[in-house]
């Protein structure tokens, strides 16, 4: 946990629950700074029998022959930094009885709060078992989704258009490894507190189970980035998305672009690109913003973050399917600044590094020169997104580290810019997954509370990339989805001077 103290708060209460005496015993982990249930933690009996807390914190504990009996529980909480008792355990001992209740609270260390898991199944086992209402309709298991990588979201017809990679079933691994898509409502529009998850309705076939939305006769796993809504020259709009079709992380068979067929109700494939566009189309994540063009002149583009904003097309249909139209942004020593341009690829935070070692670009003008806030120390961004908020007034990225000390993709850090491009200078950790990955993560900005004070982020939670070889159960290769309140003081290192103007 790096440089955050090492402090658990334990508070032990013990209910017993009317008529409840042929429930399992329930134990609740509460974050003692906002009193929520808190996911993702772990507690373990001394011959390693585990259990993990539901979106809402509990556990449904009923085990033959450690009831009725102190038993201890190591306590295992990412983000959750948890003190050593005077043998080095981590842990409490409880009592565990039907039909009672104990709760436990903990003091949390990462900046962003993890408020619930948001795919696959048992998202509220635990509270289930015990009883409890949870918030989704469908709690344990929704159109047969186990597991789900990596998300894009758009808004699109007064709704919310999800998209996910691969997706797990229970009867195979390889469920859908054609894309999978759900729509879900917007909290002012019926839709639920994001706190407590969200319901997401999946497109699914005749049997109930969820439809590929690129379906294809060519092997290969095929995946959508990039996705956008986009309006033609007669006004009609357009979901447009980069697909690309893989053998495997390594070689990618196909890409181009796909597009949103209504009758069909699935993306269809409209342009093989060559191999040469490697960059001249959507890609990550895209947002919608004001910039100036060659000529000065400003307009609507659409920028994609990879974490940083490093290519654009202007926002018309018309351009968006064509790779001539995409620009990148590159340091020119000619101009002695950073320009948009259509024939070099993006500069990145190497080929900047690099730059700066050869003395062909001055650091302090560097706009990709991202530094914790506390150490100094440079920090290597893997992937994330950038979004204007409205309470900083000033553009935000969340973006994964790439081998971070903790974790090789699970450093979660918050960083500000005046401008979509940057500079981006320095940044604060908020969340750690330590020896697992939490990549692709992404701002969902449709969620924001408190006009912009409180905003939430979501990321791939799985042991890949990690090392790891003991996955967590029903979270492994899911969505979990943390808020982060941007009034925090620990964010302060990382503020800027506002944008002069709103995007």
């Amino acid at each position: 946990m790096s440089r955050f103290l090492p402090v658990l708060s334990l508070l032990l209460l013990f209910v017993r629950v009317s008529g409840a005496e042929d429930r399992p015993f329930g134990i609740q982990v509460v974050d003692a700074q906002s009193g929520r249930g808190v996911p993702l933690v772990t507690l373990t009996t001394t011959n390693e029998i585990s259990h993990t807390t539901d979106s809402a914190g509990w556990i449904a504990f009923d085990e033959p022959g450690l009831m009725d009996r102190e038993v201890y529980f190591a306590l295992k909480a990412p983000g959750y930094s948890v003190e050593k008792d005077g043998f080095g355990f981590s842990g409490t001992r409880l009592t565990p009885r039907r039909g009672e209740r104990a709760e436990i609270r903990v003091t949390r260390t990462n900046v962003a709060e993890r408020v619930c898991r948001l795919t696959g199944q048992g998202i509220y086992r635990d509270s289930v078992l015990l009883g409890l209402e949870p918030p989704l309709p469908r709690p344990v298991l929704n159109a047969d989704v186990t597991g789900q990588d990596s998300s894009q979201a758009v808004l699109w017809k007064n709704r919310v258009f999800w998209i996910w990679g691969d997706t797990n079933r229970p009867h195979y691994p390889l469920g859908n490894y054609h894309a999978t898509a759900a729509w879900s409502d917007l909290p002012e529009s019926g839709g639920l507190d994001p706190a407590q998850g969200i319901h997401f309705e999946y497109l699914a076939d005749a049997d109930g189970k969820v439809r590929p939305m690129l379906p294809v006769k060519e092997p290969g796993a095929v995946w959508l980035f990039g996705m956008l809504v986009v309006a033609d020259a007669a006004g009609s709009e357009h979901l447009v998305a980069h697909y690309s079709r893989w053998k495997d992380l390594g070689r990618r068979l196909e890409h181009g672009l796909a597009e949103w067929d209504e009758q069909e109700g699935r993306f269809v494939r409209t342009t093989v690109l060559g191999d040469e566009f490697e960059w001249q189309h959507p890609r990550h994540h895209a947002v919608r913003a004001r910039g100036k063009a060659a000529d000065g002149t400003e307009r609507d583009y659409f920028y994609f973050t990879a974490p940083f904003c490093t290519t654009r097309v202007p926002a018309t249909y018309e351009d968006v399917m064509i790779p001539s139209s995409y620009e990148a942004l590159v340091w020119s020593a000619e101009a002695g600044r950073h320009v948009w341009q259509s024939t070099a690829p993006p500069i990145t935070q190497d080929k900047e590094r690099q730059l700066i070692g050869e003395q062909k670009l001055a650091a302090e003008k560097a706009l990709l020169h991202v530094a914790d806030a506390s150490t100094g120390q440079p920090v290597e961004l893997h992937g994330g997104s950038v979004h204007w908020n409205a309470h900083r007034g000033r553009w935000i990225m969340i973006a994964v580290q790439e081998n971070g000390v903790e974790s090789h993709l699970g450093e979660v850090w918050y960083a500000e810019a005046s401008e979509i491009e940057g500079p981006w200078r320095k940044a604060v950790k908020i969340a750690s997954h330590p020896r697992y990955s939490f990549y692709n993560p992404s701002q969902r900005p449709f969620l924001d509370q408190e006009k912009g004070r409180v905003i939430y982020f979501e990321g791939t939670y799985t042991q890949t990339f990690s090392g790891n070889t003991a996955p967590v159960p029903r979270y492994e290769y899911n969505q979990l989805l943390y808020r982060l309140d941007l009034d925090d003081p620990r964010l302060a290192p990382a503020r800027v001077e506002a944008s002069k103007q709103a995007p």
